[in-house]
């Protein structure tokens, strides 16, 4: 059988974690980013300070470095890594009713941050919804994605 091109399976289509301990160590850095659009009443009680539960912004940002430090223990094939440095950072965005996060992720390690990156930002959007549904169950988190990666092997990566 030829090998996967999907790294996280076998020859024999097998789910594994991958071997990365012939790989270098280098620096690396991922940005990711997503958006949560809501109803303007919504993103009022947030811009200013007075939603139920409180700082929306500033737990969502506690919530992000948190979920970034804890991806290996929700996405199963993922490495357990020593992040250097995690910052996310929220806008509020009045003209399209949103809140936008941006994510990024660094380590000196022999994987990337990738995934750590998405989890964050995928995390800080999801306690934005959770600290706001009382008020706005339609909420859309839309736009997940990673922007840029930098280091490793595969060298620098950026959205187009």
């Amino acid at each position: 059988m030829t090998a996967n091109p999907l790294t996280h399976f076998d020859a024999d289509g097998q789910a594994h974690m991958v071997d990365v301990a012939a790989k270098a160590e280098t620096h690396r850095v991922a940005r990711a980013a997503g958006s949560i659009f809501m109803l303007p009443e919504t993103l009022a009680l947030i811009a200013s300070g007075s939603a139920k539960k409180g700082d929306v912004i500033g737990i969502a940002r506690v919530a992000a470095i948190q979920a970034a430090k804890r991806t290996a223990e929700l996405i199963p094939l993922c490495h357990p890594i020593a992040l250097t440095r995690v910052a996310a950072e929220f806008t509020v965005d009045p003209e399209r009713h949103a809140v936008h996060i941006e994510v990024t992720a660094e380590c000196t390690g022999r994987t990337g941050v990738e995934m750590e990156a998405l989890t964050a930002a995928s995390v800080g959007l999801l306690t934005v919804y959770d600290m706001c549904k009382a008020v706005d169950r339609g909420m859309r988190i839309e736009g997940l994605r990673l922007l840029e990666k930098q280091g490793g092997k595969s060298g620098h990566w950026q959205a187009g």
